[in-house]
């Protein structure tokens, strides 16, 4: 059977930028094996395969697939979708609808800005929380080959967050720190569980700029990893001492690969407490063809 499928690189608004992403957009019929085969056919960071949704009032369902598992929420995988469906839908207006992932209706605004570019923003579709331990710094920079110096800025220390997956969010002092980083052997005994996956931020002077590895599940690198700026809301809002309101700050990622990627996040605190977030961006469609499978 033949199955249309489009690839786009998102958080970025020129192709051979950004994360790649391919959609699959007519994925009736395949089960999950198949889709998880399809998906380190690809051998991106993310596939996705768009589905009937369940509830009529949302737009699809959507099922995410890295090279070697199945992944409740992901966020360039949602924005780059967002971006897609619009386009097919063909409307020259901004659109909102619901996209159904794993951990529950995700709410997007999109926005076409071409024939095959465009802008999406989403609601985090659930607050960002601290599960387990986050890692020492000492266990942080032998991950990740560093020294423990090297470790956390101001209030910033490790922290361990999920919406959806689970990330180790991990503080550097410096850029320099940023790029030398890299995943050490002692990595997989130190970043354990079933997403071991690190996320590094530093300061710029207009925002952030991060990196994100996670070898187990055959990303050696990410370019961009939207569910992980979803967590760093909790640590920003933690460790900033932002005051009430909404405070918009802009990520860096992909740097180091040749990819860069630039994520939006905004984040809404009352009562000195997180309350809800947005993540938004960019995202063009590069290539399209047909699977024979």
């Amino acid at each position: 059977m033949s199955r249309r499928y489009h690839i786009l690189d998102v958080f970025a608004d020129t192709p051979l930028a950004g994360n790649p992403l391919a959609v699959v957009t007519d994925a009736e019929g395949l089960d999950t094996a198949r889709m998880q085969a399809i998906a380190a056919e690809f051998n991106l960071s993310e596939t996705v395969f768009v589905l009937p949704p369940q509830d009529a009032r949302h737009r699809a369902q959507l099922r995410i697939f890295t090279p070697g598992s199945e992944l409740p929420f992901a966020g360039h995988p949602t924005v780059g979708t967002a971006v897609l469906l619009a386009l097919l839908d063909g409307r020259e207006t901004a659109e909102a609808f619901g996209l159904e992932e794993g951990v529950g209706v995700v709410s997007c605004v999109t926005e076409k800005r071409g024939d095959r570019a465009g802008y999406a923003r989403f609601r985090l579709p659930r607050l960002p929380a601290v599960v387990g331990r986050g890692l020492s710094h000492v266990d942080a920079a032998a991950a990740l080959g560093l020294r423990a110096e090297d470790i956390g800025f101001g209030r910033h220390v490790p922290s361990q967050r999920a919406v959806g997956g689970a990330f180790h969010l991990i503080p550097l002092a410096s850029l320099d720190a940023l790029a030398q980083a890299k995943p050490s052997g002692s990595f997989s005994t130190l970043v354990t569980g079933d997403h071991a996956a690190v996320f590094l931020y530093a300061v710029v002077r207009d925002g952030l700029r991060a990196r994100m590895f996670a070898p187990g599940l055959g990303i050696a690198e990410d370019p961009a990893t939207g569910s992980a700026v979803a967590c760093l809301a909790g640590a920003l809002a933690d460790y900033e001492g932002l005051g009430d309101g909404s405070h918009d700050v802009a990520i860096l990622q992909g740097v180091e690969m040749g990819r860069p990627s630039h994520i939006e996040l905004q984040i809404h605190l009352e009562g000195g407490k997180l309350t809800g977030g947005e993540i938004g961006g960019a995202a063009v469609v590069v290539a399209e063809g047909v699977l024979h499978v």
